[in-house]
């Protein structure tokens, strides 16, 4: 049957499918390997041949006689469209004659050879193997056809050749080079004797740097103790010795995998806990300063890194180097320990600039840090360590690093803002902190980011409005959403903000003050989209973020009209009920509970927020030379509430309000109504200090520097409302202590409990045990 596989194929690959893979995958790599010994045989038969050579005897070798003329008389673009076909030896035409009569497994397709398909197949299997000790096939063939060709790039246009060696060196590091030329490195660098047997000059270089012979176990490893760790790290320490430093990066590869379930080929194995611990500590502290000696990291004054990546160490390093971050970020995923993820983290910090061309290990490197910045259970000191990795890397890296950095870190920030609580805010705040550090750092970059994000958020919002389901808003009210809007409001209070950016004249000359108006529209609108009392609490979290936008920028946002709806609403003008409910934390919930609904704690928690936010948004204009125009409407209607739910029903008849309906006795709650005449006080003062003080000015409101320089010496606290504000805001952090101390008491009351309750059962048990001892 058409698009069906046959029951006989299906059972193949049930049943062998695996295995002949495998096969095809090992014959691949033993093919390449005899392919590749065939001709470095050929071309060291070449190069030893006499210059005389015999005329037709290099006719006859060279398979193409032609094409010389042939390259002679082309350009570049049809060069490279061609391909590049390089004359090959005969015993390495020979060596691939043989080795192509073997077998070939699978069917033969018309057109290319069985075996070339294995062969491809079989290389970009094993595509990511680049880390382990065993080299690629692959890359092993492809290094060999095409280093002529990047040695004519390299003389013909150097500037390209060293921008591909800065941006992208994978592209140029076929196979990474083999990590035994790190012992020629060292070789180099010690002073030329009299040229010795290869057995007298191994056993000088063992008696100059004291590491001994490697034994194998009966398994082919190398167990690794305190002694031969003890000669590493004084080699290391000594001499900067690479020798030494390549067999601690082998070893600490075999600690860092040793639970992995992946059969990996490891030289080293560690079995005493005395020397994984050592082991990693030496990894970790060691092999950074040894490559910063070999290849020196050179910073400029902004903070860019760069490193000599066309340099013959670099190179010959790069598998070193390779091995050793794959292992530190396999590590890193398999760390639970506080402290130990924390001295991981501050060792990948120096070694960010040497893996700045390796785009693949950076990736690995950014997710595995972003998940330990942005996880709930991590410790506070764990988690700055790990912004602090990013930090040095958006610093170090160039835009393209930057964008990826950039995305990565603020889809960690939504997906650890999940879930919030009491416990998980205070994690989430600083990472809403941390990460809008990272915005500023490139301006660009930010912008771009922010822009794509933010529209994100505005598309959710649009097709909430325009396209209601039953379930349409919850796509925007939840916590996710909630803590985008709020970090992208500390995004731009950060970088906007004339006062904490002294190069800033006013806010308009931030890169990211475009972001502004869209944010504030798209915070207004979620604001607003159910207008209902079970949401108040959302609404509160979204005017603070607002409020911090218009205090850092200096700019206007009307939030009086939603507050003065709250204070309109049915909540706060029926007389509440009687409850012994718990006072609500309105910072920790987006949405009351229905108990709650229509009680004196609800309505107490309704007011104290209002007057709260209400305090501040007319603390923020508090100096401001139109200040009396600005509070006398919401006044206005603050009074008229006032009246409506505080004054006798003789009055409120003469204001239009029946005295016999039960909805007209007014909410009877003298705190509330209380606190709010204070504001609305408070508020006439200050309105009184301004008209006083602008009295004496001889400018109109056309003289825009006039208006702004108003008051500009005197302090807010210093105004009649401002000091106002300030008691409200000291009486709000002290009721935050008292709210920590007794959820930190309820927490110990709850572990003396828990363990209290065991303590019982266990002695039940005991009891029982013995009842049972007695009567046998």
């Amino acid at each position: 049957m058409t698009g069906q596989s046959k029951k006989s194929t299906k059972k193949f690959e049930k049943n062998h499918l695996k295995n002949t893979l495998g096969k095809r995958k090992e014959f691949a790599k033993i093919k390449q390997r005899h392919l590749q010994k065939a001709k470095k045989k050929a071309r060291n038969a070449k190069d030893s041949a006499p210059e005389n050579h015999d005329k037709t005897t290099a006719d006859r070798e060279a398979p193409f006689p032609n094409q010389t003329t042939k390259l002679n008389g082309m350009d570049d673009d049809p060069f490279f469209q061609d391909g590049l076909q390089l004359p090959e030896p005969k015993k390495a035409k020979q060596a691939v004659k043989n080795k192509t009569s073997a077998p070939s497994i699978g069917k033969r397709k018309r057109g290319f050879d069985a075996s070339a398909s294995t062969e491809s197949r079989s290389s970009s299997e094993v595509e990511d193997q680049v880390f382990t000790d065993q080299e690629s096939a692959s890359e092993e063939d492809r290094e060999e056809n095409h280093q002529e060709d990047l040695d004519a790039l390299a003389t013909k246009d150097p500037d390209f050749y060293k921008y591909l060696q800065e941006n992208d060196a994978e592209l140029l590091d076929f196979g990474g080079g083999d990590l035994t030329e790190v012992d020629q490195l060292s070789e180099d660098e010690k002073p030329k004797k009299k040229q010795k047997t290869s057995k007298q000059q191994r056993d000088d270089n063992t008696q100059e740097d004291g590491l001994g012979y490697d034994v194998e176990d009966t398994t082919g490893q190398v167990e690794v103790t305190l002694a031969m760790l003890s000669q590493w790290k004084t080699a290391m320490a000594d001499q900067n010795s690479l020798r030494a430093m390549r067999r601690v990066v082998l070893a600490f590869r075999a600690a860092a995998y040793v639970n992995a379930d992946d059969d990996k080929e490891l030289k080293y194995s560690i079995s005493s806990p005395d020397v994984y611990h050592q082991l990693l500590v030496s990894a970790l502290d060691q092999v950074p300063s040894v490559l910063n000696h070999h290849v020196p990291v050179k910073e400029s004054t902004t903070g860019k890194a760069r490193v000599a990546t066309d340099s013959k160490k670099y190179r010959t390093l790069t598998p070193l180097l390779r091995s050793h971050a794959t292992a530190v970020i396999h590590l890193l995923e398999n760390l639970s320990d506080a402290p130990t993820i924390k001295k991981t983290l501050n060792a990948l910090v120096p070694l960010l600039p040497y893996l700045l061309p390796f785009k693949k290990i950076l990736k690995s490197l950014v997710t595995s840090v972003i998940d330990i910045w942005s996880d709930s259970l991590a410790v506070d000191t764990t988690r700055i360590t790990a912004f602090l990795v990013i930090r040095r890397l958006a610093i170090v890296s160039d835009a393209s690093i930057r964008t990826a950095l950039l995305k990565t870190t603020y889809q960690g920030l939504v997906k650890g803002s999940r879930v919030t609580n009491s416990h998980t805010l205070p994690p989430i705040n600083l990472m809403k902190n941390s990460a809008a550090e990272l915005w500023g750092i490139d301006p660009e970059v930010g912008y771009t980011t922010g822009f794509v994000y933010i529209r994100q958020l505005a598309v959710h919002l649009r097709s909430s409005v325009t396209q209601p389901t039953k379930d349409s808003y919850k796509q925007i009210y939840n916590w996710q959403y909630i803590h985008s809007l709020d970090f992208w409001s500390r995004v731009i209070a950060t970088h906007c903000s004339p006062a904490s950016n002294p190069s800033l004249k006013a806010s308009l000359d931030s890169s990211l003050h475009p972001l502004l108006y869209p944010l504030v529209q798209i915070t207004l609108g979620a604001l607003r989209l159910i207008p209902t009392a079970v949401y108040y609490p959302l609404r509160f979290q979204l005017t603070r973020s607002l409020l911090r936008i218009s205090r850092a920028t200096n700019t206007y946002i009307p939030l009086t009209p939603s507050l003065l709806e709250i204070l309109q609403s049915a909540e706060m003008t029926k007389p509440p009920k009687p409850s012994t409910l718990k006072a609500l934390d309105f910072a920790t919930i987006l949405r009351v509970p229905k108990p709650y609904l229509g009680t004196r704690t609800y309505q107490d928690g309704l007011g104290e927020q209002v007057v709260d936010l209400m305090a501040e948004s007319f603390g923020i204009w508090a100096k401001h030379i139109a200040f009396p125009e600005l509070m006398l409407a919401p006044t206005v209607h603050m009074k008229r509430w006032l009246k409506t739910v505080g004054s006798s029903p003789k009055s409120r008849m003469s204001n239009g309000v029946k005295a016999s309906s039960d909805k007209a006795k007014g909410n009877k709650n003298s705190r509330v109504t209380a606190s709010v005449a204070l504001l609305v006080q408070k508020l006439e003062s200050n309105a009184r200090w301004i008209e006083e003080k602008r009295s004496h000015v001889d400018f109109g409101p056309s003289n825009r520097e006039g208006v702004e320089g108003f008051l500009r010496d005197v302090a807010i606290d210093d105004t009649p409302l401002g000091a106002y504000v300030e008691g409200l805001r000291r009486k709000g952090e002290e009721k935050e202590r008292m709210l920590e101390r007794a959820r930190e008491a309820e927490k110990r009351d709850r572990a003396k409990d828990k363990n209290e309750a065991g303590e019982t059962e266990s002695d039940s048990g005991e009891a029982d045990q013995l009842e049972d001892e007695l009567d046998e």
